[in-house]
């Protein structure tokens, strides 16, 4: 099962913003319309992932329970260049064979970061990021309309208008649009932020009789079939004694 998907980040002022659409197709069929895109990695880092959900899903739980040890080893906040440093590694010893894109983002010691993993473990980090196959009209609002030290509200108005735009522009995309807001002191899930407004069903009209004007009548009379039966008697054969 794919995901088709647009996912996107966005670093603002005080954190770091994921969006997601949350279609899941199997070929032409839409599998799912409610799938969650944006996965769990530690307490102040979360993932959007793009390709087949087996293999996000599994991925970004394997890295977050290796992470969980780490951080009980070690007694300390999880780092986000930590988390990448995993992923990337994983999937580049799978040279692609895991579909798995990826839009990491977190808040750590060393403040906000985001970056974009792709499934033979190369990796971006940029101010704003989308992947998945809804990922260029996302990307066109993003270079119209983001700007250094946007706050979280107008972030998240970004954020969910880029969601949007991959959702109306990609066929793989649909449904409706999760976002997750990462800050320092905590961590806001928005599960179905916006969702397509209800289709209008077909109305029954009744209208008063003579509403319309008759212009023409002509009646065809009805000439009943008559079904004629024909029989058909075969000749005697004829029996000759020798």
């Amino acid at each position: 099962m794919k995901t088709g998907t647009t996912i996107v980040g966005l670093i603002c002022k005080d954190g770091v913003v994921l969006g997601a659409d949350t279609r899941a197709t199997e070929g032409p069929i839409v599998a799912d319309k409610n799938c969650e895109k944006i996965h769990y990695i530690a307490p102040n880092i979360y993932c959007c992932g793009a390709g087949t959900a087996a293999d996000t899903e599994n991925t970004t739980e394997l890295i977050s329970s290796q992470l969980t040890l780490h951080r009980l080893a070690t007694g300390r906040e999880s780092r986000v260049i930590t988390a990448c440093t995993l992923l990337k590694n994983m999937l580049f010893r799978y040279r692609g064979y895991v579909s798995a894109a990826l839009v990491l983002g977190g808040v750590d010691v060393d403040g906000s970061h985001l970056y974009t993993i792709y499934p033979h473990g190369s990796t971006d980090k940029l101010p704003f990021v989308t992947m998945g196959s809804g990922s260029l009209a996302a990307m066109a609002i993003f270079e119209s309309e983001y700007r250094d030290n946007m706050t979280i509200p107008e972030a998240m108005a970004v954020v969910e208008k880029a969601v949007s735009a991959g959702v109306h522009n990609d066929l793989g995309s649909g449904s409706n649009i999760d976002l997750t807001v990462i800050t320092k002191n905590k961590v806001e899930r928005f599960r179905n932020k916006w969702t397509p407004p209800p289709l209008n069903r077909a109305k029954i009209y009744s209208f008063t009789p003579g509403t319309t004007a008759v212009l023409k009548t002509e009646v065809i009379p009805f000439a009943a079939r008559k079904d004629v039966v024909v029989e058909t008697v075969g000749e005697e054969m004829e029996i000759s004694k020798t």
